[in-house]
């Protein structure tokens, strides 16, 4: 598993210019994404292709490059015991505009299926508080989020 990571990340992604821990950091959001996507215990289409396009968007990935860093990030929710693995290296490594951006991202997953679960609202909560993202940056990502939706 840690090998195709690696792989992944070598062949795809190495060539740009980016931080050691970018890959880590790429994989740890697409994660917690998918996370997002499935805490309701249902997934919709228009989750998936939110969290998608997301991906595109915040990483500037092509649709291969997307597919790839989903199916690892999928692998690892699967293998994982809970998020925290993934929010300690957000916590450490983004800047607090990129982690703005992540809880954005997720607002944008929970409200892509036209419903927001509790369960949603409460992990977009927790994972705010564990990548330290204030209260009032939350509820303005959240606006955003819903704005667009």
């Amino acid at each position: 598993m840690l090998k195709a990571i690696k792989v992944f990340f070598d062949k795809k992604i190495s060539s740009r210019p980016q931080q050691d821990s970018g890959h880590a950091l790429r994989l740890a959001t697409a994660a917690l994404m998918i996370e997002m996507m499935l805490d309701d215990g249902e997934t919709h289409d228009a989750e998936l292709n939110v969290l998608i396009e997301k991906l595109q968007q915040t990483f500037a990935l092509d649709i291969k490059e997307t597919t790839e860093l989903y199916n690892l990030a999928h692998e690892e929710v699967r293998e994982a015991v809970d998020y925290h693995p993934f929010t300690h290296l957000i916590a450490k490594k983004f800047s607090p505009t990129q982690k703005i951006q992540v809880i954005e991202n997720l607002w944008a997953i929970a409200y892509a299926d036209n419903h927001l679960d509790p369960y949603e609202e409460l992990m977009v909560r927790r994972i705010a508080d564990l990548i330290y993202v204030s209260h009032s940056d939350f509820i303005k990502a959240k606006h955003r989020a819903l704005k667009e939706s």
